[in-house]
């Protein structure tokens, strides 16, 4: 099976740019990433690991309250 399709990949111009292109792209996300995590203050990381937990804390009513 894969003969059948490497022998098709082959066959297809210019079919050896999309692995480069594919790596670029994979690459700039990663490095983009890498600089949000790097660049974001410590008090935001915080921040946002604590949001699930204070759900109920950040609003006046609490989640038992909402549905009534």
């Amino acid at each position: 099976m894969l003969k059948f399709i490497k022998h098709h990949m082959d066959t297809i111009g210019g079919i050896g740019i999309y692995p480069v292109i594919s790596f670029v792209i994979f690459f700039s996300v990663f490095i983009i990433a890498l600089l949000y995590v790097w660049r974001v203050s410590r008090t935001h990381i915080d921040h946002m690991s604590a949001l699930p937990l204070a759900e109920g804390r950040l609003s006046n009513e609490t989640p038992d309250h909402a549905h009534q």
